[in-house]
């Protein structure tokens, strides 16, 4: 019982450190990208985290060190 609280615990904290890390995404898009081009929309909290997790899974740096 102790395992399954850590586990959930765990995923409940990471859940919420990526809306946390999510929420400039929202900030700029919906401060900058709206007002600057016309056809853009407000995008929600949701969305936001969608585009940080989407940019995250095709642009991730990957670093090697081959000696």
């Amino acid at each position: 019982m102790d395992k399954l609280m850590l586990v959930i615990g765990t995923v409940g904290l990471l859940l919420f450190i990526s809306f946390l890390l999510s929420w400039p995404v929202y900030m700029l898009w919906n401060g900058c990208l709206v007002d600057a081009i016309s056809g853009v929309n407000e995008v929600t909290w949701l969305q936001a985290w969608g585009l940080t997790v989407l940019c995250g899974l095709m642009f991730k740096t990957v670093v090697t060190n081959k000696e």
